[in-house]
């Protein structure tokens, strides 16, 4: 027996749930981010799918996929639900602080040197946002997974987004423990690298080991170094090196309190690279949700108040 809908305005609920859905490409995902149950959202689409006549979804017992009709009614409803749920925002932030549920997709390394350490500060700031960090060392499309924006490092940004930094760039640097160096002795050079045991990172969306960059004579020399330990967390490099298993390649704003506590050593300083800096990143429009506007600007406010002048 078909199901129809019982009010005017449980289409437009309905339109939610489906664009939820279409994101996620699943009930229980789509549900959880609404609140609602797997069932509650699968007995919505039958409905909806009722309502028009058509198949908007291809189930699997593992995945939801968009039928041709499906596709084209995202395309078309997701912008106006969009800017209906932008106007509603702005509405309550002329009236009240920025609220509601702000998702962020970041990698670990953004999140332990940009987020974590002021996220207190935040959360008093602003007591009505609900923020989502979904730490994610890929380099996913925020649009498809219903994220409000990414930070990630500026070489690795999408295309087709408004991205602003955070900070003047990252420098990498050579460390290892006074342990280590005491038992292994301390390289001079790059190439004195294939004498130490290296802590290597692969990366978990290419699954390429990260090599090691160094500036010699103004270019850019790339070694790849060997070492018995191979990680996928860039904490778990960080306590290897602190614990004396090897010579680690991190970002030095990452390991500011083992450098100032000597739990780790820089060696190789005047072969040190600079990197671009981590900038965040979200899709274009003509009114930014007041909930983002708001993190973007705390975020920025160590980078702003450096360049202001004294």
């Amino acid at each position: 027996m078909k199901q129809f809908f019982t009010n005017e305005r449980e289409p437009l609920h309905a339109l939610n749930i489906f664009v939820q859905v279409a994101r996620t490409h699943s009930f229980t995902r789509a549900g959880d981010r609404l609140g609602v149950s797997a069932s509650a959202v699968s007995q919505q689409m039958r409905k909806l799918e009722a309502h028009l006549g058509l198949r908007l979804l291809n189930r699997t017992s593992r995945h939801v996929a968009l039928t041709e009709a499906g596709q084209q009614l995202l395309a078309e409803a997701s912008p106006a639900l969009d800017q209906l749920d932008l106007a509603l925002q702005r509405l309550r932030a002329d009236h009240d602080a920025p609220s509601g549920l702000l998702r962020i997709n970041t990698s670990r390394l953004a999140a332990g040197m940009l987020i974590t350490p002021r996220l207190d500060e935040f959360l008093a700031r602003y007591p009505r946002i609900q923020l989502e960090l979904f730490t994610d060392d890929t380099f996913a499309d925020i649009v498809q997974g219903g994220f409000d924006a990414g930070i990630r490092l500026g070489a690795f940004l999408a295309r087709d987004m408004v991205s602003l930094p955070l900070d003047r760039g990252q420098w990498e640097a050579v460390v290892a423990s006074p342990d280590y160096l005491r038992r292994h002795g301390r390289p001079e050079t790059p190439a004195d690298l294939a004498a130490h045991d290296c802590l290597r990172f692969r990366l978990p969306g290419s699954g390429r080991l990260l090599p090691w960059i160094f500036m010699v004579d103004g270019q850019e020399v790339e070694l790849e170094v060997a070492g018995r330990l191979i990680f996928s967390d860039d904490a778990l490099v960080t306590r290897a090196a602190c614990q004396g298993h090897g010579l680690a390649h991190k970002f030095a704003g990452s390991i500011r309190k083992e450098l100032a506590d000597g739990r780790l050593v820089q060696v190789l300083q005047s072969y040190e690279r600079p990197w671009s800096g981590f900038h965040i990143y979200y899709p274009a429009r003509k009114l930014m949700p007041p909930k983002l506007r708001a993190f973007v600007d705390f975020l920025r406010e160590p980078l702003e108040a450096e360049e202001r002048p004294a």
